[in-house]
């Protein structure tokens, strides 16, 4: 199981840069903006990776996945859009707090 591995690093940086974000303003909204965000993402991979392993523009070699698909798409796939749409947010939100003055 190698790319299980490799997505453990991203969601663990998503978690912690997100819970720093906690306590900066709307909170909420931004979770709930992130999460329809991810929501969406998830659905665009699901499509579009299924049809590019479908017509056969990569594939992933067995021994190296978790065996859980959506589709022909390895569930590792789904990780990456879903950290993309918690962490940049969280990143702009503590990075922009940072440009504040005082």
């Amino acid at each position: 199981m190698t790319y299980p591995m490799i997505v453990v690093p991203f969601v663990l940086i998503t978690a912690v840069v997100t819970l720093l974000s906690v306590r900066r303003p709307a909170f909420g909204r931004r979770m709930r903006a992130s999460a329809l965000a991810a929501l969406v993402l998830v659905v665009l991979t699901a499509v579009f990776d299924n049809i590019m392993i479908a017509v056969g523009l990569f594939s992933y070699p067995p021994q190296h996945l978790s065996g859980i698909r959506i589709g022909l798409a390895p569930l590792e796939d789904f990780a990456y859009p879903v950290c993309a749409a918690f962490l940049v947010p969280a990143l702009f939100t503590l990075v922009s707090a940072r440009r504040e003055p005082a």
